[in-house]
């Protein structure tokens, strides 16, 4: 048993149960449970019921005695917890009569005989004995003080026979049978006649049919037991209805019908109505910090009570985290009611370590770093061709040792794209750069012409030679028209007509660009090229669909373009649309 003293019996050394439950003593031993009486928060003394568990088979039996006590739900349990490591049951004081003490009596009441048999039916459903259980009344009712967890399942008939030997004592000694209202009146006519008291006779009619008139109380907002005890010593019957508001306690009066400071004859009936607002569930708070837990708790109505301070070592919970919460998460509860937690000091001398993240979700980390009992600080975002929201960094680094409860860094990813700065109907488009012109050749002094050209052979035609400071231009600085050298040309003797055709260049224009998106513009992201003579030039960059459908684009400036030109829509780098300028 984790946290269990090792010598109870000779002034142990204080112990804890769960970070929680510090033990007192140890009560008793039974299979794989352990009881001891242990002190709890404020103070208080409960029991705690530890449960070994090293097998599938003992996880399963616990699991089945949880079961048992959330539908028998006794009035001596208050928490029971089932996580790894920890499997235990928390009970507390039931004030009453034990059974055994009710059953020894001479005399015994019809309610307490008809409730004690209840008991038995309700328990040997769930297959458990009155023997299995720790039973005490209060008043006529049976409670159930404690529950013990059975090793083996008991059979129905061994179920039988055991309740049998217990409830055999009811029928010593004599039982006093519930009085049936009314009954009385019968005696009334027998005594008359056997009396002979006519005058006794008429006063007793004169009370049944003229009862005493007395004054009813006001019981608003007192606890509905209290009231009924109230009202019915003053010789009045009361009956309950449920109602609800928020300013006042579950189970208290806010109303009575006739209301207080009726004068109303005794044995009439005051109709209660008690506070019953509907429960809801608490929320789950382990592993958030304080101003998380009040947040989730403001959207439930409720409040964050006491706030304790515990070792978070055992559970491996980081600093500041909540380790456990009363009532557990699940459990139903009224509006307004407080939640107390137990948050953790801290994890001290362990170390731990983080696996590779890269292309998991955001979720998935934080759980990854919760396991590993690490705290995601800070996500950052960094624009990426990664599905966006997947992990691209980390800090630390995969499989680097870290002390538990260091701060996680993440780095995810999100898309390239950045939406356009006006979000108006319009989208005026930048104007495009304005291409260069080319540059001026450097003229060619001309080669003085031989008086007399003499044809050479062929091989003795020699490589013209370049003066000194002469540029020959590029083959990207070649005018479209070359430059006039005012050298003759020598006359072609095969066509004397024939003249050098002229190049023109490609003009230059002003164009505008004009388009509309469809309303219905498929998912993607889009940009606009202008193709010329000159090649392609972007003039709307990359924008999602959903900032450009139904939506009319246009150059805010003419766009200048080179001979032939034509607007091209892309569609995630595809074409997807073509525009003649205008």
């Amino acid at each position: 048993m984790t946290g269990q003293a090792s010598d109870a019996g000779t002034n142990p050394k204080m112990t804890t149960i769960d970070g929680k439950y510090g033990v007192l003593r140890e009560l008793s031993r039974h299979g794989n449970v352990t009881l001891s009486e242990v002190r709890a928060a404020e103070g208080v003394t409960r029991q705690v019921a530890w449960f070994e568990i090293a097998t599938p088979a003992d996880r399963q039996a616990f699991h089945a005695y949880r079961s048992v006590l959330r539908a028998l739900n006794p009035l001596g349990l208050t928490d029971i917890v089932a996580r790894p490591g920890a499997y235990y049951a928390v009970w507390q004081t039931v004030n009453g009569t034990p059974l055994e003490g009710v059953l020894a009596q001479p005399k015994k009441r019809q309610e307490t005989v008809d409730n004690i048999r209840s008991m038995a039916a309700r328990l040997a459903e769930h297959g458990y004995a009155l023997g299995d259980a720790d039973i005490v009344m209060d008043a006529d009712e049976a409670r159930i003080a404690y529950l013990r967890a059975l090793q083996l399942p008991r059979t129905p008939e061994d179920i039988a026979s055991r309740n049998a030997q217990v409830l055999s004592a009811l029928k010593d000694g004599k039982v006093r049978r519930k009085r049936q209202p009314g009954a009385w009146l019968a005696f009334i006519p027998g005594l008359l006649f056997l009396g002979g008291a006519g005058y006794l006779g008429a006063q007793a009619a004169q009370i049944y049919l003229n009862p005493p008139v007395r004054e009813v109380a006001g019981v608003g907002g007192q606890e509905a037991r209290a009231a009924a005890k109230k009202l019915t010593g003053a010789g009045f019957r009361v009956a309950y209805t449920e109602g609800q508001v928020g300013n006042q306690g579950v189970g208290t009066i806010i109303r009575q019908d006739p209301p207080a400071g009726t004068n109303l004859p005794i044995g009439r009936l005051v109709t209660l109505t008690v506070n019953n607002p509907p429960s809801i569930e608490v929320p789950k708070l382990e592993e958030q910090n304080l101003d998380q837990a009040r947040s989730t708790l403001k959207d439930r109505s409720m409040v964050l009570g006491k706030v304790l301070k515990v070792d978070g070592t055992l559970t491996n919970t980081p600093e500041g985290r909540i380790v456990s919460q009363l009532p557990e998460a699940g459990s139903p509860a009224q509006r307004g009611q407080p939640i107390q937690v137990m948050v953790s000091t801290g994890i001290s001398g362990q170390e731990t370590w983080l696996p590779l993240l890269t292309g998991l979700t955001v979720d998935q980390a934080r759980e990854y770093a919760r396991v590993a009992g690490l705290v995601v600080t800070k996500v950052s975002e960094q624009p990426s061709d990664k599905p966006p929201g997947s992990v691209l960094e980390q800090t630390p680094a995969p499989f680097v040792r870290v002390d538990v409860g260091s701060p996680v860094t993440l780095s995810v990813a999100v898309a390239r794209y950045s939406a356009p700065s006006r979000a108006a109907g319009s989208l005026p488009l930048p104007p495009p750069p304005v291409p260069k012109p080319p540059p001026e050749p450097t003229p060619v002094e001309p080669q003085p012409v031989p008086q007399d050209p003499q044809p050479l052979p062929q091989e003795q035609i020699p490589v013209p030679q370049e003066p000194p400071g002469t540029t020959v231009p590029t083959p990207q600085e070649i005018p479209a028209t070359p430059p006039d050298t005012s050298v003759p040309t020598p006359p072609d003797t095969a066509s004397p007509n024939n003249t050098a055709p002229e190049t023109t260049a490609p003009q230059t224009r002003s164009v505008n660009f004009q388009y509309t998106f469809p309303a219905d513009l498929p998912a993607g992201t889009y940009s606009v090229v202008v193709s010329d003579a000159g090649g392609e030039r972007q003039i709307l960059q990359a924008t999602d669909a959903s900032q450009l459908a139904g939506r009319n684009a246009n150059s805010s400036q003419p766009v200048q373009v080179t001979g032939d030109a034509v607007f091209i829509v892309r569609r995630d780098g595809a074409d997807y649309a073509t525009v003649t300028p205008n």
